[in-house]
């Protein structure tokens, strides 16, 4: 398999650099290589690591690849230096002791799996969308220190497209109107859908501005031992490609999502055309004279959520063999790597099908197979390991960004392993989620894993990374701190319910009504339910509150901000349920005064959570909206603002997939999600149980809803809460009831 082209441990220097830069002297990188061929000689690339201290006082690192170094560098950091790198909180590495401590005894790992892998293709519109370079920095450093060596890398992909488009007679008059904007281009990449109701087209200038952060993008991925998979060429075309060609061979693609025609039925170019191959071998050509000959893996992905046009397995296989072909045309050591889920969303795909498309691809070695879900719902048992291609076992988590505490410790180390022992062609384990939201414990606990073949220890793990997380100087990690997050491991990350599958959100996120929004399953349209016992969320929430107590510079601790603003979340949506049957009940009951009674807490709860969540810029929505601004000028900063409001609110011109990417955030909590609910307590407290009409309530929150998607966003007034710890203090005192359940205090 193709791996970074590059042997030079410069690029982990730099990140010594980058990162803790009073130590870029105390670290020694040394390569070796030791690759070993499995029956069939198929290079396996498992890596090992060796962290000791040198002779000359350095800590000597040495590895078989840049990944295997950057994994041991992170051993030596979270284990002995007790510092991490994180996605919200970023890098804490720099609080490194300043005479970095001498080990004793090597530290020594072996991976379990060639191939290490990170991203989802819908990733790219759910959390990097409005990305800058600062914020790829820190993700591919974090990828880098995790042992990821294989990602997808989408930016900029829609010049890489538009560029091959114009080499056949294309104008951009054809191609632009066909790109979606920022927040929905994975979508538009996969074919799903087409164009961008946001008022224009995307901007010429996004496009490029984006090619040129995939340059530096692909090019530090590659400094740091990660293999870029860069998008080929699926099929997906412009309608107007008849102006250019008129005898090309196309078909209209099905609907998605119930969106309106005009963004949906994606024309598809036969891979069996002449012209499919040359659209490949011209995108691929550009990429490799941008970014240079760094990889041989490529993304593709042609009937995500799709019909295809025959359910022949003959036109399957055709279909399969000819894109093949086209790739090993472009780069005759291409290999495809492909997302199994179009093989869990749609009962056309038999087992017969699924055969006769998989087996276009003569050589087995040349695909490379996502098996997306894997923690939930595996295909591989199904598919007899995908008849052979190799594949990787994905944790996937979380969809549309949902961010309630969740997970499932038990199937991602026990289920992965057992996948390992039983799988010949099982070549990687890795993180799919499709939103970038919190929960950083399970997908740090699935890459870790990557580096065992026995299921690792929860609760060392836990207890290890707690005392990583919020190490500071030579201080002691309070106790509470660690109870806290074991308590965790027990309830919210040790959901063995398979009903409930995925990251659930809370039911403020969603539409009101006066019923249908707890004890949702499944991960689509929004699963609800609460697989453990509220009440320890409450106790995780004291214990959090009690170290600070004991530690007050636990307020100043970055780590220490965002979880407590977490778990206070929780801690509130856990009890907008109650509150939210309560007003049910007593609604069906004709209780008086339920607005007073009943609705003002519900509302006034939003409002306090509102205020909590805005004093940190992971749980704002002014930070999602200021990225989006900064790729602005003035004639295009109100498409962007609208494309990245529409996501998490409507998800299509008219709420298409409302809610699905909905988020707890600042700023949407006060100003769409408690406007939505106070329409819908206002309406059901003058309204009689028997009059209440489903259909007139739904139409004035849609009303709402499509007003708020195009007037300018105004963040929330502040809460006149100086400080995280005063916002909470305020919740706390505004609801007893909620925080101190057991405590009584």
């Amino acid at each position: 398999m193709c791996v970074a082209a590059t042997s030079s441990t410069q690029g982990l220097i730099n990140l010594v650099q980058r990162r803790i830069p009073n130590h870029v002297n105390s670290f020694t990188f040394s390569l070796t290589d030791t690759n070993s061929t499995d029956k069939n000689g198929y290079i396996r690339q498992n890596d090992s690591y060796e962290v000791s201290s040198a002779s000359n006082g350095t800590i000597l690192i040495e590895g078989t690849s840049l990944s295997a170094l950057a994994t041991g560098l992170r051993r030596y950091l979270t284990e002995v230096a007790h510092v991490d790198i994180y996605w919200f909180v970023g890098s804490r590495l720099h609080t490194a002791p300043s005479h970095l401590p001498k080990l004793e005894m090597s530290l020594r790992g072996s991976s379990a799996v060639p191939w290490r892998y990170h991203f989802n293709t819908v990733t790219f519109s759910y959390t990097t969308a409005f990305w800058q370079w600062e914020d790829w920095e820190l993700e591919l450093d974090w990828a880098a220190l995790h042992g990821v060596n294989l990602a997808i890398a989408w930016v900029g992909y829609e010049q890489s497209l538009r560029t091959a488009f114009k080499s056949i007679g294309m104008a951009d008059d054809d191609i632009l109107p066909f790109f979606s904007g920022p927040a929905f281009q994975a979508w538009n990449r996969f074919g799903n859908i087409q164009g961008s109701w946001g008022g224009s087209d995307l901007p010429l200038r996004w496009i490029e501005d984006q090619f040129s952060m995939q340059k530096k993008i692909v090019a530090r991925m590659v400094e740091l031992g990660i293999t870029p998979a860069l998008p080929a060429f699926p099929g997906f075309v412009p309608a107007n490609i008849t102006n250019a060609k008129p005898d090309v061979n196309v078909t209209r693609g099905s609907d998605w999502g119930g969106f309106p025609e005009q963004y949906s039925e994606v024309t598809f170019l036969d891979p069996l055309d002449p012209v499919f191959s040359e659209l490949q071998k011209n995108i691929i050509q550009a990429q490799i004279e941008a970014f240079g000959n760094i990889t041989n893996v490529y993304t593709l992905d042609q009937f995500n959520e799709i019909t295809p046009a025959s359910n022949d397995t003959g036109y399957l296989k055709k279909v399969s063999y000819s894109t093949w072909q086209g790739l090993k045309a472009a780069n005759p050591a291409a290999i495809w790597l492909m997302q199994g889920w179009l093989f869990l969303q749609s009962t056309f795909w038999t087992n017969d099908r699924i055969s006769a498309y998989l087996g276009g691809v003569e050589n087995n070695n040349d695909m490379l197979i996502l098996d997306l879900y894997s923690e939930s719902v595996p295909l591989w048992q199904q598919t007899k390991s995908y008849y052979g291609k190799p594949w990787i076992w994905c944790q996937l988590h979380d969809f549309g960004g949902a961010m309630s505490l969740y997970g499932q410790i038990m199937n991602v180390t026990v289920n992965s392993t057992q996948a390992l022992a039983q799988s010949d062609s099982l070549v990687g384990f890795g993180s799919t989620m499709e939103g970038q939201e919190g929960n950083e414990i399970m997908y740090d606990l699935m890459l870790d894993q990557a580096w065992s073949t026995e299921p690792l220890d929860a609760q060392s793990y836990f207890s290890n990374w707690t005392a990583s997380r919020y190490s500071s100087g030579n201080a002691p990690v309070a106790p509470e701190l660690f109870t806290a997050w074991d308590k965790l491991r027990l309830t919210a990350y040790n959901n063995t319910n398979s009903s409930t599958d995925c990251t659930p959100k809370a039911i403020y996120e969603l539409r009101p009504s006066i019923e249908g929004l707890t004890d949702l399953a499944g991960h689509f349209p929004n699963p609800t339910t609460v697989n453990y016992d509220p009440s320890e969320m409450v106790d995780v929430w004291n214990l959090m509150i009690q170290a600070a107590k004991g530690n007050v510079s636990l307020w100043d601790h970055p780590a220490f901000q965002y979880d407590v603003v977490d778990v206070t979340r929780q801690v509130m949506a856990n009890a907008f349920i109650d509150y939210y049957k309560d007003f049910v009940a007593a609604y069906k009951n004709g209780e008086d005064n339920l607005y007073s009674k009943r609705g003002e807490p519900l509302l006034q709860l939003l409002t306090d959570l509102d205020h909590v969540l805005s004093q940190n810029a992971a749980f704002d929505l002014s930070t999602w909206l200021s990225n989006a601004h900064r790729w602005s000028d003035n004639s295009s900063a109100a498409f962007y603002e609208y494309d990245a409001l529409n996501q998490v609110t409507l998800w299509g011109p008219d709420g298409e997939i409302s809610d699905y990417a909905s988020k707890s955030w600042g700023g949407l909590v006060s100003s769409y999600y408690r406007e939505r609910w106070s329409i819908f307590v206002q309406y059901v407290s003058e309204t009689s149980y028997g009059s209440y009409n489903d259909t007139k309530i739904k139409s004035s929150i849609e009303s709402f809803e499509l007003k708020w998607q195009t007037k300018p966003f105004s963040p929330s007034p502040p809460s006149g809460e100086p400080t995280l710890e005063r916002a909470i203090q305020r919740a706390q005192k505004n609801w007893p009831s909620v925080f101190n359940v057991k405590s009584g205090s």
